[in-house]
């Protein structure tokens, strides 16, 4: 055949569709007579009955219930308007490389003479800036001043706080190239990725402003004779915010707007290595209107800083996403409630998974394989929701392992500053050494089938480069099949039948994500109803939800609670109270036939 594939094939396909139709002229001579065959087509018309168009009943729904929000869409790199603009934005962070960055405390930059370096993990000699480390004494002052500014807050309109989130996300929106550099810079984030997180942010400010105006609409009131019943939410004062380096925007903008449109006040500590852009978003807070006080930033160890949070006697919630050490000893120190204030503090965690995806015998593989790759190897694998574990069943498995590792192989590993990386650095030497450790032990359990090279970008960089591994037919309770390793490692485990995958699947202590790509329904729908996890998708990839979309969170040791960026996630920043006034006047109650009879 000659001329153009894409035409050909649409052809090809037009021409097969035609002479496959149940109306096609080839399929009707095995039993239609010629001469009606032959006849005039529109002849035929004529003589056939008109088709009666269903009726279509539409139902009218109250504005409130209507779902307005719409995801923000993420920038199109193939663009190249977007790639100068990307490129500027990486320029003019570089420029910016090495500066002060202060605490921000009722408004005000606080020191305390204490510093810590912030470093690129891409080229980890490259200082991203220097940020003061707080004490004891700064926590304390960051509270008291939340504390303070929450007198006037919480009595701010819900409407009105709503319209500072909207005002947020327009920040948030101007500035995206400037905060996917810095996600680059520091948090060793790719382009795409980087960018993602920007509009995740976007999305989290947009989609619980229009919740609280939802939520604050709809007060539930119930009356009988002589009584008022009122039933409503109210915030509940300071909340200790404790985000990840992973997500460096999106998670703590989720958490500060969770928190301020529900009307509580804000101290908020990211991880060590996203305090750069943990300052910035504190920044763009005061940027968009919200009030000093309102949202406070501190920098500084967990294990001094976060605790001290924790254990403080003002602070009543805790809203922490992180490892699931780190989350388990918080939950321990809020449950002790401190002698000068014997109140119980609320703990929102989201914590670690060890996510896996079933492959089916008669799974689509090219979806299947394209979307292991993104949800293992992804941001080098640092993600909770990553695809830690691949169960296919037999049938599938050769299959399957051929094409995956010809797949991963090709996958470029490099500075996350270069548009072409798909895996960047790992975070920092610690995070290299354990990931190290597993991939070691993994070839003591089980067999590596593939080992990327990461020494060409070490070498030229100096970065803590780790290639993708993968390892193939391993123990369901080997290590590296039960931790998690938060690294660009994927275990691989065979199953014999869909009801030992989903065995295997349920088999650790997480349950935060997971899928399957199948093409049979009572497998899909076995999976859909006994696999366990907080998220679970069906022939796609188990990464990447989305505000209103896909409310995210975990069961068992991932987590507890509503879910992130749903419908019933405000109400855990807030404590329900109900009211009831005794409405009785000299002795008569009337009801409201009566009262609207008398006029």
């Amino acid at each position: 055949p000659y001329g153009p594939l894409l035409a050909g094939m649409a052809y090809f396909i037009r021409r097969l569709l035609e002479n496959t139709a149940n109306e096609s002229f080839l399929r009707r001579t095995a039993d239609t007579p010629a001469a009606e065959l032959l006849r005039d087509p529109q002849e035929t018309g004529r003589r056939t009955p008109a088709f009666k168009k269903p009726t279509i009943v539409r139902y009218e729904f109250e504005e409130p219930l209507m779902n307005s929000f719409e995801n923000v869409p993420n920038t199109d790199f193939s663009r190249e308007p977007n790639r100068r603009q990307m490129t500027a934005a990486l320029e003019q962070a570089r420029a910016a490389l090495g500066r002060d960055i202060p605490l921000l405390i009722n408004g005000e930059r606080v020191t305390t003479g204490q510093w810590k370096e912030s470093l690129n993990p891409s080229r980890p000699k490259e200082v991203v800036a220097r940020v003061v480390q707080a004490d004891a004494a700064a926590v304390d002052r960051a509270v008291k001043a939340a504390a303070e500014a929450f007198t006037s807050w919480r009595r701010v309109p819900p409407d009105e706080r709503a319209q500072a989130l909207f005002r947020l996300a327009g920040v948030l929106e101007k500035r995206r190239f400037e905060l996917a550099a810095w996600q680059a810079l520091e948090c060793g984030k790719p382009w795409r990725e980087a960018d993602a997180d920007v509009s995740e942010a976007i999305d989290y400010c947009n989609y619980y402003g229009k919740e609280m105006v939802r939520l604050a609409a709809r007060p539930r009131s119930r009356a009988i004779p002589g009584e008022q019943n009122e039933y409503f939410y109210a915030p509940r004062g300071v909340v200790a915010v404790i985000s990840p380096w992973n997500f460096p925007l999106a998670i703590p903008a989720g958490l500060i707007a969770a928190s301020v449109v529900t009307g509580n006040t804000v101290v908020f500590k990211p991880a060590g290595p996203a305090e750069v852009v943990g300052a910035k978003l504190a920044e763009m807070c005061g940027e968009a209107g919200i009030p000093r006080g309102v949202v406070n930033f501190l920098a500084g160890p967990g294990n001094v800083v976060g605790e001290l949070l924790a254990k403080h006697p003002q602070v009543m919630t805790v809203a922490f996403t992180g490892s699931r050490e780190v989350g388990l000893r918080i939950y321990r120190l809020i449950a002790e409630a401190p002698a000068s204030r014997p109140a119980l503090k609320r703990f929102i965690p989201e914590m670690g998974g060890k996510n896996a995806i079933i492959i089916d015998s008669d799974a689509d593989l090219d979806e299947a394989i394209k979307a292991v790759m993104h949800g293992a190897f992804g941001y080098a694998g640092q993600k909770c929701s990553a695809c830690s574990r691949v169960i296919v069943l037999d049938a599938a498995h050769d299959r399957f392992m051929e094409r995956l590792i010809e797949s991963v192989r090709s996958a470029g590993v490099g500075p996350a500053d270069n548009p072409a990386t798909s895996i960047p650095p790992v975070i920092d030497r610690k995070a290299f050494d354990s990931i190290r450790g597993y991939i070691e032990q993994g070839k003591k359990e089980a067999r590596c089938v593939l080992e990327v090279d990461a020494s060409g970008p070490t070498k030229e960089h100096g970065g803590y480069y780790i290639g993708p591994v993968i390892f193939d037919d391993v123990p369901p309770q080997a290590r590296i099949a039960q931790e998690e390793i938060f690294g660009p490692v994927l275990v691989v485990i065979r199953a014999h039948s869909i009801e030992e995958a989903i065995e295997i699947f349920n088999g650790t202590d997480y349950a935060l994500t997971g899928g399957i790509f199948s093409r049979s329904p009572g497998n899909i729908e076995k999976a859909r109803a006994e696999c366990e996890c907080g998220n679970f998708y069906i022939n796609r990839k188990v990464t990447g939800s989305r505000p209103d979309l896909q409310p995210f969170g975990g069961l068992k040791m991932s987590g507890f609670g509503a879910r992130v960026g749903g419908p019933d996630y405000l109400v855990q920043f807030c404590d329900p109270r109900t009211v009831t006034e005794n409405t009785l006047r000299r002795g008569f109650a009337p009801s409201e036939e009566v009262v609207e009879a008398l006029g």
